[in-house]
């Protein structure tokens, strides 16, 4: 997927967003607000998904295949950091 692919997912998400913002403002049902909550982070996390996917084929292999060993950890570091703050939200 291209950047911008990735740019015009991320403003679809913006304006599903906005209409949720305003669902809240309109005092919609809570459990529509909560569903639309809902469908807006699936999206985000299938858009951090592809990015992810991306960095691993692209900046992870490149370190990993690469000579510098200190690149290899700080990269792996990385993926780790962000697997473990996943698991915190």
């Amino acid at each position: 997927m291209t950047n911008d692919d990735v740019l015009k997912r991320l403003k679809i998400i913006a304006g599903h967003l906005k209409g949720v913002i305003r669902m809240v403002e309109e005092d919609a049902y809570c459990i529509d607000v909560i569903r639309q909550i809902q469908a807006v982070e699936a999206a985000l996390n299938k858009v951090s998904g592809v990015i992810l996917e991306d960095h691993l084929n692209s900046c992870v292999i490149t370190a990993v295949q690469g000579d510098d060993p200190a690149e290899r950890q700080r990269v792996l570091k990385e993926i780790t950091e962000v697997f473990e703050m996943a698991n915190k939200v």
